[in-house]
């Protein structure tokens, strides 16, 4: 089973999450304090973390501007604060999910297991993607055809009602990984460690700087890439 690192500095609280995620079958850390959590993702490489906003010292939102840096762990905020913005503030910084308090251990114990179980399928989704997009197969491949776009795999180019669409490699590469499945939805996490590897630099805009400039290109037809909010992007079929 997963390992899960919690950050909370209610103490009651914190052994309550542990008992719980405990006897779901997980294996549970706990730190009180911002720092030590930071400590705690090096040391033990956690599954999910589970990040109050208001602790002491670094707060949650600063651990999480820290730890994105880094890792792509997923992080599930803690809050009491229930205002939009925040909501907005604490997914834009790099959370994946936003709890607020009071909330139901079930509720929490329901979006851990609906967070890991889309971990597992970005994974699945990820190997797929590697073994059969990136790779230019031999011989002469057809286009891939979605309506007026078609994608030509041995060029590595895109025409639109016929005209080449002037794309950089990584805007070429983004464009084939989502028209290529059509529907599904790709998380940021899963579309940068496919499209760029070990060449980026921590979690940042980068996708959603190349989708815009991408859509931009697309004209009319880049309402086609559309955003799944907290979540990540998916061509629409």
């Amino acid at each position: 089973m997963a390992t899960i690192l919690v950050v909370e500095d209610d103490v009651a609280l914190c052994d309550l999450l542990h008992t719980h995620l405990e006897a779901e079958g997980y294996t549970v850390i706990q730190v009180f304090d911002g720092q030590s959590a930071l400590i705690a993702v090096e040391q033990h490489q956690p599954d999910l973390i589970i990040l109050d906003w208001m602790l002491p010292g670094l707060d949650g939102l600063a651990v999480c501007r820290r730890l994105r840096q880094k890792y792509l762990t997923p992080i599930v905020m803690l809050t009491a604060r229930t205002e939009e913005v925040d909501q907005i503030l604490g997914l834009e910084v790099g959370a994946d999910d936003y709890i607020s308090k009071p909330f139901s251990i079930r509720q929490v114990l329901a979006r851990v297991r609906a967070m890991l179980r889309r971990v597992e399928l970005d994974s699945q989704l990820s190997t797929t993607a590697s073994e059969t997009l990136l790779e230019l197969p031999p011989g002469t491949s057809p286009p891939l055809i979605r309506d007026s776009l078609h994608i030509y795999l041995n060029e590595r180019s895109a025409r639109l009602d016929g005209q080449e669409l002037d794309l950089t490699p990584k805007e070429y590469d983004l464009l084939l990984l989502l028209a290529s499945h059509p529907g599904w939805v790709f998380k940021r996490e899963v579309l940068l460690q496919q499209i760029w590897g070990d060449d980026y630099d921590g979690f940042d805009r980068t996708i959603d700087n190349h989708v815009t400039r991408l859509r931009k290109k697309l004209g009319p037809m880049g309402e086609k890439i559309d955003t799944v909010w907290g979540v990540g992007y998916r061509f629409l079929s």
